[in-house]
């Protein structure tokens, strides 16, 4: 293949139609998960530029929003995310990079509560 020349994937994610954040959010909602918060990290890490936390109903639920939500991030454009926790669907993350999602079972939500800690605003410079 010459040096010049873009593969498919490559040209799609260079210029994808919609932003990324958007596709997840309508992703969820069509999915049908709850409690849907989407929390700017924009200055808060270097990780992601939004997380997105949601629950599932049940195990099966969960597993089937975060293949819903892989399937949509990729046919945007994006490519294809990186999941963890798909085996036991109590937990699973999906890296899909400027945007982290975090889809729970509604128990282990409650117990980590993680969005909390992400939409505390605290300064750079706090000690």
């Amino acid at each position: 293949m010459p040096e010049n020349t873009v593969t498919a994937p490559e040209a799609i994610k260079a210029n994808p139609e919609r932003p990324l954040i958007d596709v997840i959010l309508e992703s969820l909602d069509d999915a049908k998960a709850e409690g849907i918060v989407a929390v700017d990290i924009t200055g808060k890490s270097s990780l992601a530029d939004h997380m997105v936390v949601a629950s599932g109903r049940s195990q099966r639920h969960v597993g089937a929003v975060a293949d819903q939500l892989v399937n949509a991030v990729r046919e945007a454009g994006y490519g294809k995310p990186r999941t963890e926790g798909l085996p036991f669907c109590d937990w699973v993350l999906v890296d899909a990079g400027d945007v982290i999602v975090h889809i729970f079972r509604p128990e282990v939500r409650d117990f980590y509560s993680i969005e909390k800690m992400w939409q505390a605003d605290f300064a750079a410079d706090a000690h």
